[in-house]
C-alpha cells in the first residue's frame, strides 16, 4: 500500500550554470573562419538546450574601474590588469555537469582558437 509519491519521483536533473572566458592575447582579432566556427558551436548550444548568452568585448583599454564603495566616486580610466593575456568575450552555458561543461569549453576553445576558463557560476 503505498502512502504518497516516492523519492524518486521528486528526483530531477538540476543543471549548473558556466562561464567560459575567452582568453586573448590581443596579437590578432578573429578570423572569417573562426567566425564561422564560433557560429556553429553557438549554434550546436543553441540546439542542446545549453546556450543562455554569449558577447564579445571591447579591447581591455576602453575599460575603467569604477569605486563607489562609502561614495568615493572614483574611476581610474583604465583596466584593473595591465597584461599580455585579456579576457575578449564569453559564453553563459548551463550544462548537467563540471564534466559536460569541461567538455564544451574544449569545444570552444577549439571553435574560437583561443585559450579559456571554465568557471562554475553560483
Amino acid at each position: 500500500m503505498s502512502i504518497g509519491p516516492s523519492i524518486g519521483q521528486f528526483f530531477y536533473a538540476i543543471s549548473v550554470k558556466f562561464v567560459i572566458s575567452v582568453i586573448d592575447d590581443l596579437k590578432s582579432p578573429g578570423s572569417a573562419a573562426e567566425i564561422v566556427e564560433i557560429d556553429k558551436f553557438n549554434d550546436s548550444l543553441r540546439a542542446n538546450g545549453q546556450w543562455i548568452f554569449a558577447w564579445g568585448l571591447q579591447a581591455p583599454e576602453t575599460a575603467t574601474v569604477i569605486d563607489n564603495r562609502n561614495d568615493a566616486n572614483m574611476s581610474t580610466g583604465k583596466p584593473l590588469f595591465d597584461a599580455q593575456e585579456n579576457f575578449s568575450g564569453l559564453w553563459i552555458i548551463e550544462a548537467e555537469s563540471a564534466v559536460v561543461a569541461e567538455r564544451l569549453a574544449y569545444l570552444a576553445s577549439k571553435a574560437c582558437n583561443r585559450k579559456v576558463e571554465l568557471r562554475p557560476m553560483h
